[in-house]
């Protein structure tokens, strides 16, 4: 019987498109057989980012576009099979990540008991729509054992990338950055280290209207602002230690607009995207170092591991620890997250564990997600 192939589906903070990874799963390792990139409407793109945030109606419109957001991950998939020339049958089933639209866990909200995080794209009519059984909602099982809910890639990390004898992180850059500590020994530690991508993006959406800052091309050409930089490093999350997690909550435009505020100048808007970039490089070195202390090694994934100036500056603040992406590890770092919820499906099925105490906080080991059968699926071994 040959070894059973799962799909990862994963759309993250910065809401720039659907990944899609196809992978052959075993015990031994994960192998990607095929990815694509399924787009997200601009107008799709729009109406995430205002259901992120607080304001009217918000059931409705959340109501429809999960369904929206789960037609949308269901042709994504469809597209991936006919370009990887499978069929539904030959899928064991698909982990869908889904679209976080609030992530506000215990350690964020008041009263703590009551944390939460909501991720949205409907998994009745991903299974509906494909013929493909579907994994989904991985985040809330943690939460209910008392953890963040994130992140959870480490224990995929740990996985995939763990070397006998050697002090590895992996540093997953998306709209949030995270970073998972492996100590050569079999341990594995992680958390959320802040901003990845999405002030980068944001910045230069409203002033170039460009979705990103290519290869960090105009932070580059900027100057950094000390003083702007200081004060962006002086957010209450960065100094938080043990399991943490975060998201555009936190750091946003408005809150980047009131940081500006309360600078006596106002600096041009190159300078605060290179001030941005390297916020986000300090605020990960700052972490890893506290955490982590000397290590070897560093495997960028995400699409942080293509923004050239980003990982220039993540350089200078890492050495004299080795810097290169998770494609030196064999998994190209663009695919990495969807090829992580891949295997948690495959976790899930099994029976398995897909969280770690202690990265999350969460107080056992659980099994995550729901299992949406695929019509006539019996069973979910």
């Amino acid at each position: 019987m040959p070894d059973p192939l799962f799909i990862g589906l994963m759309s993250g903070t910065s809401v720039d498109g659907i990944d899609c990874a196809l992978t052959r799963i075993t015990p031994a390792g994960v192998e990607l057989l095929a990815t694509c990139e399924h787009p997200i409407a601009d107008d799709t793109r729009r109406r995430i980012t205002a259901i992120s945030q607080r304001g009217d109606n918000e059931i409705e419109r959340m109501g429809a576009l999960d369904r929206e957001l789960g037609e949308l991950f269901a042709s994504a998939t469809l597209a991936l099979l006919e370009q990887s020339g499978h069929r539904a049958e030959d899928i064991r089933a698909i982990g869908s990540h889904g679209q976080t639209i609030r992530h506000l866990p215990p350690s964020v909200h008041r009263p703590p008991e009551y944390g939460f995080t909501l991720q949205i794209g409907d998994p009745n009519t991903i299974a509906e729509r494909t013929g493909i059984t579907t994994v989904a909602d991985f985040r809330r099982r943690d939460i209910a054992t008392g953890g963040e809910g994130a992140p959870l890639a480490p224990a995929f990390h740990a996985a995939a990338f763990a070397a006998q004898g050697l002090s590895r992180v992996i540093l997953n850059i998306g709209g949030i950055a995270n970073a998972s500590l492996l100590d050569g020994a079999g341990g594995v530690r992680g958390f959320d280290t802040g901003p990845g991508n999405t002030l980068l993006d944001h910045w230069v959406q409203r002033h170039q209207g460009r979705p990103y800052d290519r290869d960090g091309q105009w932070a580059a050409e900027g100057e950094v602002d000390s003083v702007l930089l200081a004060q962006l490093l002086a957010h209450d999350f960065l100094a938080r230690t043990g399991p943490r997690s975060t998201g555009k909550e936190a750091f946003n435009l408005a809150w980047l607009d009131q940081q500006l505020q309360q600078l006596p100048h106002s600096p041009e808007p190159q300078a605060v995207q290179s001030t941005l970039a390297e916020f986000t490089a300090a605020s990960i070195a700052e972490s890893i170092a506290r955490e982590a202390g000397p290590l070897d090694e560093v495997y960028v994934c995400g699409g942080g591991a293509r923004n050239t100036d980003l990982m220039r500056r993540l350089y200078r603040r890492l050495s004299p620890a080795r810097l290169d992406t998770t494609a030196a590890l064999g998994i190209d770092p663009e695919w990495v997250e969807a090829a992580a919820f891949a295997w948690l499906a495959w976790r899930t099925l099994g029976g398995l564990a897909g969280n770690v105490p202690a990265v999350t906080g969460a107080n056992r080991d659980v099994v995550l997600g729901g299992i949406y059968p695929a019509a006539g699926a019996i069973g979910i071994k």
